[in-house]
């Protein structure tokens, strides 16, 4: 009996079942499926609003002006401004987190973030439709078995490298600064140093790499002697201003640097923009001595 044959065959055995002991599948499940569907997103939509309506912008206010019944609408004020957060995905998906460690751009990173989980999910969607046999015993199926214990197994070591994962914390490569300056030979220059820090805290250590620090992400360059390149000051704080003006589409404009002023170590008023003191650094970073 061909695969056709025996699914018709079936078919026709499923439908004489319904007959004799029971309903079928549509529209009586799905209609239970439907209205239980609308009943959690209901209860979802119910408590959100409740939270919303009894809490306030001010955590401080629950309790006395707001109610807060379901807790403050945020614990904190957001901080634009951190230097300390690292984003991270939900647990769930620390497995295709952790696929974009092994899979480099420029050349890979295509695989890990839309070619393997594209793969992946046809196979899951082709499934019901290549296997119909009725066999559901372990035994009779080890390749079906050998293939979801391979899938738990990898998804399993993918999400737990990608739980105990570590990305340097800006406070981290902060602390290099003074390694950097005298290696680079210029730690008697404030407005250098003043730029190592900005370079540091900005988070600029995400894509590029400095001394050995930093990700070597997105293709961006090794910055160690970035100064060499005869760019000047006032070339380097063009390009970081706005990169795109020099066909760079991928790095972002930091020209917001311009008005922030610098401060030295000791907190001091340096009387140039952070731009300023950024493009220094990089002027002044010709290698290591």
């Amino acid at each position: 009996m061909s695969a056709i044959d025996e699914r018709r065959s079936q078919f026709k055995k499923y439908k004489e079942d319904v007959k004799d002991r029971g309903k079928p599948f549509y529209p009586y499940a799905m209609f239970h499926d439907t209205v239980m569907s609308l009943v959690v997103v209901g209860v979802i939509v119910g408590l959100a609003s409740v939270w919303f309506y009894t809490s306030g912008e001010n955590p401080d206010t629950c309790g006395g002006k707001d109610s807060c019944l379901l807790g403050p609408r945020y614990s904190e004020p957001a901080d634009p401004g951190t230097t300390n957060f690292v984003p991270r995905p939900d647990w769930y998906f620390y497995f295709l987190f952790y696929l974009l460690r092994i899979f480099k751009w420029p050349d890979s990173v295509i695989l890990g973030t839309v070619g393997i989980p594209t793969i992946l999910l046809i196979i899951a969607f082709a499934l019901p439709f290549l296997d119909i046999r009725s066999e559901r015993r372990l035994s009779r199926r080890p390749v079906a078995v050998v293939a979801a214990i391979l899938v738990v197994i990898s998804m399993g070591e993918l999400t737990y490298k990608g739980a105990v994962a570590k990305e340097a914390l800006a406070s981290e490569v902060v602390a290099a600064v003074p390694q950097w300056a005298q290696r680079e030979g210029f730690a008697n220059d404030p407005k250098a140093v003043a730029g190592a820090n900005v370079f540091a805290e900005g988070g600029c250590t995400s894509c590029h790499t400095y001394l050995g620090t930093g990700g070597g992400n997105l293709g961006a360059p090794d910055l160690s002697a970035e100064g060499s390149k005869g760019k000047g000051v006032q070339g380097l704080e063009s390009y970081v201003a706005d990169p795109s003006k020099f066909g760079n589409t991928v790095m972002p404009k930091f020209g917001a640097f311009a008005s922030i002023p610098a401060k030295d170590a000791q907190g001091k008023d340096l009387g140039i923009s952070q731009l300023r003191v950024l493009a220094i650094f990089l002027d002044a970073s010709k290698g290591p001595k």
